[in-house]
């Protein structure tokens, strides 16, 4: 638990963290703070017009001046409006501007995070926390920090032009203010905390539902949609209760302010009516000293409200401030060796590996394995054998506990990451495709890629034939994880996109397991034209696909228990054998 210390110096963190986001810009911040001034000045000489207007010119009789006063308060009041709208120009490109930087940190620091990382996270909360707190900071940085300038200028201003007017009615007044502020603080603190709690709501809710949305066919299958939309029901229902309590007290929070400034301009007429009558302050100096009473009550309501609205833009930016302190696990270090000029070689020497969340179970329990460059060795074993997590360690989605993975001779850790993965291409069970177009997603790995050679690569993937046929060819969208395509053709297109990335190494996993008999003959073809030349790691369960690997390794609880080819490892009786004649009995 956080001593007081400690919370004063964690609450003053995170106000400099709402402010640290416009630094970068101080020029601009310093010109919209003069014309902020300058505006909110102007803003300050009516109250003393108006005394003027009423003991010169209406007490005296003197229109010309009453005249001449009116008119310089409409110039006035034109000049203040120009500065307005500088401040508010370039206060609200100050917001934008912070709020677009801070977007791109955080998914720029995201997108480095290591898989791990994710599993302990839901993504949906992850989406709706950056989407809720990033707008929350849109607005105070480029609204309310500004008002929040502005009324503070208003307020220190009016509270010494009341001074000036009258010293001692000044000081009846400052009576009401500082407990009225101390009780405005004290809610500010609550109203946070209460919002923290709201946000946290509505990104689990949010989360939920992305959750499911992700999964409707699997919701559908089961009959889930009436058990989903009812627990989605309870966490908005969660949020609103939330909401409504926050509401209160917010309410509360607005109607206590406004009551302490207008308890204030009551207690001023009061005390300056009984001045006035006894002729020690004129009906013009009253009057002013009534506007910036007002001034100041306004201001001080509003810097109150504005307190709550910077606490939660705080809190907002702290959340976010977590995700950008957090340090990847994997990444190049400081001091990366040269890159191999044969990374083809792989080699697993005593490597260990069990998952940060389950670190007392191994996956993996020492495995050395030697693989030659152009080489296709097939990973065999039944589930959970820790194939996968094999073949992950190879472009550092994981770290080993123990051991090390070599690549061209060069343990993977001291290299450049970016390069390793660069010589890497992988084709998963399920390919990802964006919702992008055909061509940008067989270029995902080369951007630069010509039409010519996005099309050479589709040739070479047996998916030419299929897209030239669609009525936009290459332009045609793929839909969100390309669902406007079957699995046969999601699956040609992962495969181009790796033939056009041109690897060194390959790594396919059950690439062909989830397709019909004509899908997987076309993508068996594709596949040898893309492992051609390069050291390959195929997990696989199909006859057909380890057949004509090098070797074969199987792998089980975490160990290599054999290794050769498919007729060596089908002449005695071992795991591979068994595995067979199983998938011969299916």
């Amino acid at each position: 638990m956080d001593t007081p210390p400690e919370k004063k110096r964690r609450g003053f963190r995170r106000i400099t963290s709402v402010v640290s986001l416009v630094s970068p810009y101080a020029g601009r911040f310093v010109a919209a703070t003069i014309f902020l001034v300058f505006g909110s000045g102007i803003g300050l000489v009516y109250p003393k017009a108006v005394q003027w207007a009423v003991d010169r010119g209406l007490a005296d009789g003197n229109l010309a001046l009453l005249d001449q006063v009116a008119f310089a308060l409409i110039g006035a009041f034109l000049l203040q409006a120009v500065f307005t709208w500088l401040r508010h120009y370039h206060m609200s490109w100050l917001g934008e501007r912070a709020v677009t930087d801070l977007r791109r940190r955080v998914i720029g620091h995201l997108v480095r995070l290591p898989p791990e990382w994710f599993h302990e996270r839901r993504t949906g909360e992850l989406v709706g926390r950056i989407a809720g707190d990033v707008t929350i900071l849109e607005g105070v940085v480029g609204t309310e920090l500004s008002m929040a300038l502005r009324n503070l200028v208003q307020l220190v201003g009016g509270v010494v032009l009341l001074a000036i007017t009258d010293p001692w009615l000044t000081l009846a007044m400052l009576g009401v203010v500082p407990p009225l502020s101390i009780g405005m603080m004290l809610f500010g603190k609550r109203i946070r905390a209460m919002s923290k709690g709201l946000q946290d709501a509505a990104a689990d809710a949010s989360g939920r539902v992305q959750e499911v949305l992700g999964a409707i066919t699997t919701v559908q299958a089961f009959r889930r949609e009436d058990a989903e939309s009812a627990r989605y029901g309870e966490a908005v229902e969660h949020v609103f209760s939330r909401a409504l309590r926050l509401a209160r007290w917010r309410a509360t929070f607005f109607a206590t302010s406004s009551l302490g400034g207008f308890l204030a301009i009551g207690i001023v007429i009061w005390l300056g009516g009984r001045r006035v009558a006894a002729g020690e302050l004129s009906g013009g100096g009253l009057t002013a000293f009534l506007l910036y009473t007002t001034i100041v009550a306004v201001a001080l309501a509003s810097l109150t409200s504005l307190w709550g609205s910077l606490q939660r833009a705080a809190g907002a930016t702290e959340r976010l401030q977590e995700i950008l302190d957090t340090v990847p696990s994997i990444a190049s270090p400081d001091d990366t060796a040269p890159f191999p000029a044969e990374p083809r070689r792989i080699a697993f020497e005593g490597a260990r590996f069990a998952y940060p969340s389950r670190p007392d179970v191994e996956v993996l329990a020492g495995i050395d394995l030697q693989v030659e460059p152009g080489e296709t060795i097939a990973l065999v074993g039944p589930s959970g054998a820790g194939k996968t997590t094999l073949t992950a360690l190879v472009p550092r989605f994981y770290d080993v506990t123990a051991g090390r993975v070599r690549v061209g001779g060069v343990d993977v850790r001291e290299l450049d990451l970016e390069q390793l993965r660069a010589c890497i291409a992988m084709v998963p069970q399920d390919p990802v495709l964006f919702s992008g177009s055909v061509a940008e997603n067989i270029a995902y790995g080369r951007p630069g890629a010509t039409q010519a050679q996005i099309e050479d690569a589709a040739r070479k993937a047996n998916a030419h034939a299929f897209v030239s046929a669609f009525p936009e060819g290459y332009g045609t969208l793929c839909g969100e994880r390309g669902v406007q395509l079957s699995g046969g053709q999601r699956q040609r297109i992962a495969i181009a996109r790796a033939i056009l990335a041109d690897p060194q190494i390959l790594i396919l996993d059950e690439a062909t397991s989830s397709l019909d008999a004509e899908s997987e003959a076309l993508v068996q073809e594709a596949l040898g034209t893309l492992m051609k030349g390069r050291t390959t790691l195929v997990i696989a369960h199909r006859l057909s696909t380890v057949r004509e690997a090098d070797r074969i390794v199987v792998l089980q609880d975490g160990r290599v228990v054999e290794v050769g080819k498919h007729t060596e490892l089908l002449s005695h009786d071992g795991v591979y054998k068994r595995l067979v004649e199983h998938q011969l009995a299916a």
